[in-house]
């Protein structure tokens, strides 16, 4: 038996590694040039920069603001590295788990509602909400335990706001989300095509949120997340009745209006960034992505 999910790994790392080869040099025909993911990601971020270099915020920011280059590097390692080395062989392993352990239940799978059936608009919309809730309640898990934040600290270690600092964050991050929205999606079908358009609308929110341009949404800023907004997430000092953070909103920042947790008391233009005891944080790549094992004293 364990045999089998060797070979499953490495076939998952071959198989992973043969996507990433094929992303990068367009050797493919399964799927249309414009939903190739590789270049989407350097596309869109790449659109950001000049939006944040023609357009700044905060125009005393360096346009390559501090840890710049980390932060583009954990782009990479995030998306495509980690997968490559670790997570995807890892989540075909323990999905294969879990459908032998569903199999002894006599269950074949966990599909509650069969959206597949429904028209592709529709598809993608629950797909898109379903998700964006699921990591929206995540997102405050990562605050509220004591032990899931000391992972999240990484990505709040970012103390100049730019578009690549939606990237910043630990590995460990992949695996919680991964995890807690795996049976919830599957049960309502999760795995079309499409989800492409999702992800990318994703991408490019997150990239939004985290960057250094401001746009006035009026009405939708109840709706749909923002740097104003998000700014206020990273920001290093909140009321103590809020210390476990605001604004947790991905994609949508709906949920922290109907939840409560909705905070800008003002622009935030030139709040300071982080946490109590940043300064004493790891700088450098590898430092950040080891921490959280070990049990630290408080800062």
């Amino acid at each position: 038996m364990m045999g089998k999910y060797w070979d499953l790994a490495l076939e998952s790392y071959k198989g992973y590694a043969n996507y990433v080869w094929q992303e990068i040099t367009f050797q493919y025909d399964y799927k249309p040039i414009w939903q190739n993911y590789f270049w989407g990601l350097i596309l869109v971020s790449l659109f950001f920069f000049a939006w944040e270099s023609l357009r700044p915020w905060r125009k005393e920011q360096p346009k390559f603001r501090k840890d710049f280059w980390m932060d583009a590097f954990y782009m990479f390692f995030n998306f495509f590295l980690f997968s490559l080395l670790i997570f995807n062989a890892l989540s075909d392993v323990a999905v294969n788990l879990f459908n032998d352990f569903l199999a002894t239940l006599g269950l074949s799978n966990v599909v509650a509602l069969h959206i597949e059936t429904w028209p592709k608009v529709l598809q993608l919309l629950m797909l898109f909400v379903v998700r964006d809730f699921i990591q929206w309640w995540t997102h405050r898990l990562l605050h509220a335990s004591p032990r899931l934040w000391e992972f999240h600290k990484v990505h709040h270690s970012v103390e100049q706001m730019g578009f690549a600092a939606h990237l910043r964050y630990h590995w460990m991050e992949t695996l919680v989300y991964r995890t807690i929205e795996y049976i919830p999606l599957a049960m309502i079908g999760f795995g079309i095509d499409d989800f492409f358009f999702v992800h990318m609308l994703t991408l490019m929110v997150g990239h939004w949120n985290h960057a250094n341009i401001n746009v006035k949404l009026g009405p939708l800023k109840y709706i749909l997340n923002n740097p104003n907004m998000h700014m206020w997430h990273h920001a290093h000092d909140l009321p103590k009745e809020r210390q476990t953070g605001v604004n947790f909103g991905l994609t949508l920042s709906i949920w922290d209006y109907l939840f409560k947790t909705a905070y800008i008391p003002h622009s935030g233009h030139s709040i300071k960034l982080g946490f109590p005891g940043v300064h004493k944080f790891p700088k450098g790549f590898f430092g950040q992505i080891s921490y959280g094992f070990k049990k630290r004293k408080e800062e």
